[in-house]
């Protein structure tokens, strides 16, 4: 599985609320999805949650309005993973997340 080498694996870096209320998982939002449902469609995201290694982990869909976008890029947040944990920021910031997710990736990559 290789994906093209004109998108971005991982978008932007992504916590979400996991396993348990008041803890935070980390990770990468790697492609954003619509639910269709009854009564209305659901913007959601895939993020991508490393576990073990850098290539294990788990894929939640989660809304994208209970998204938290850390004002990390990607390359930040990899060395985050890798390192445990210990290249983590004391403070982190949010952006605004009123920018749609999927026009911060077309604006990457002008």
């Amino acid at each position: 599985i290789s994906p093209d080498q004109k998108t971005q694996a991982f978008k932007e870096v992504a916590i979400i609320r996991h396993p348990r209320i008041g803890e935070y998982a980390f990770g990468f939002i790697t492609s954003s999805v619509t639910l269709q449902n009854y009564s209305e469609d659901e913007d959601l995201c895939c993020v991508y949650v490393p576990t073990n290694h850098l290539y294990i982990g788990d894929i939640f869909l989660v809304n994208s309005k209970d998204v938290i976008r850390p004002n990390l890029s990607v390359r930040e947040g990899i060395e985050i993973v890798v390192s445990g944990g210990m290249s983590m920021p004391q403070i982190l910031s949010t952006i605004d997340t009123r920018i749609d997710v999927r026009d911060r990736v077309r604006s990457n990559r002008s």
